[in-house]
């Protein structure tokens, strides 16, 4: 599927782009560098760079730039909410501070936006840093999942989206309680209200991928401190979509009965029954990985995709010990306020 040619003629309408980053003094230069070089009219695109208080030269960096800042405090989502209210643009572009795009980005995306129902679109993602492992094997992954995605689609990541603004005022805008997928949430809000998000695979954003695994691991770790929450808010995505599937969603799940399996059967001398289900969980979740990754490996012809079992193994570890903290801590304080 590919992005129709703009026309020249077509007026193209304003749009501000905002960028929220965090010690990020290793990417923000090119990612802004795309922005402002990006093939659209200059007076028609301003951009925004929302600071979270970095404690890198990321400030330093960004004032080089033609860009406004707004120096913050607030999680992303808060940041997003406030800049927000700065923008007089038809249309707000949202990109990551650790990725950046390629000039055609803008112009194709906003083609799309021709249909009063299509409320905003996003690209495909390849990979900034692939010449290191960990992070290729990340975008062969994410590559994977996002060649399946059909043409409308619920929900994307604000790592390369634009939309329309008054569809985020009418939404009410990012969840603030969410420090990690607001963007999920902001989706299937706009799709409940009735409008679209076009994926456009022809417009590419190169993302900079965690480049160790305990990088991908904290990283991980914080999105599944906040994953129960937006199952919370949002049941039906517990049975999966075409980003996120069935399987991903379950795996927190299995690994937390195998491991009450595992101290179970340790507790009472080896017992046969909880050592069985963990094993069976053990073998099942292997089998799985390793047949996905060698599927993966076979279509990117590369074989050293075969460590995505590793990767799968550390992502699915993150996400039941941050879910389990995150609700643990919740329950605690929950449970506290109502003793008082």
């Amino acid at each position: 599927m590919q992005s129709e040619a703009v026309d020249e003629k077509i007026a193209l309408p304003s749009v501000t782009i905002i960028v929220a980053t965090l010690n990020s003094e290793s990417t923000i230069d090119e990612c802004l560098r795309s922005i402002l070089e990006l093939d659209y009219p200059k007076q028609l695109l301003e951009v925004i760079v929302v600071d979270g208080g970095s404690k890198d030269s990321t400030v330093e960096r960004v004032n080089a730039h033609s860009v406004k800042v707004i120096s913050t405090q607030l999680n992303t989502p808060a940041g997003y909410n406030s800049a927000l209210k700065t923008v007089k643009s038809e249309i707000v572009g949202f990109i990551d501070s650790d990725a950046k795009v390629e000039k055609q980005w803008l112009k194709k995306l906003v083609t799309h936006l021709n249909n009063p129902k299509v409320a905003g679109a996003s690209g495909t993602i390849a990979t900034w840093n692939n010449n290191k492992l960990i992070p290729r094997c990340i975008g062969y992954e994410l590559s994977y999942r996002y060649s399946r995605l059909p043409k409308e689609i619920r929900r994307v990541a604000t790592m390369n989206l634009i939309l329309r603004k008054r569809l985020i005022e009418k939404v009410v805008g990012y969840d603030e309680a969410l420090s990690t997928q607001y963007d999920t949430d902001l989706g299937i809000r706009i799709a409940v209200a009735g409008y679209k998000i076009v994926f456009d695979p022809s417009a590419i954003c190169y993302h900079f991928h965690r480049p160790t695994l305990s990088e991908y691991f904290r990283q991980q770790f914080k999105y599944g401190q906040n994953t129960w929450k937006l199952y919370s808010k949002h049941p039906q995505l517990i049975k999966g979509d075409e980003i996120t599937n069935w399987w991903m969603n379950s795996q927190p799940i299995l690994y937390a009965v195998a491991a009450i399996s595992l101290v179970t059967s340790i507790i009472t001398n080896f017992n046969l029954l909880p050592l069985s289900i963990f094993l069976s969980i053990a073998s099942i979740a292997t089998l799985h990985y390793a047949i996905s990754a060698a599927r993966i490996s076979r279509t990117f012809h590369d074989l050293s995709a075969m460590f995505l079992i590793v990767i799968y193994f550390t992502r699915a570890v993150a996400w039941t010990l941050g879910g389990a903290t995150s609700f643990i801590r919740n329950a605690l304080t929950r449970g506290g306020h109502e003793t008082r």
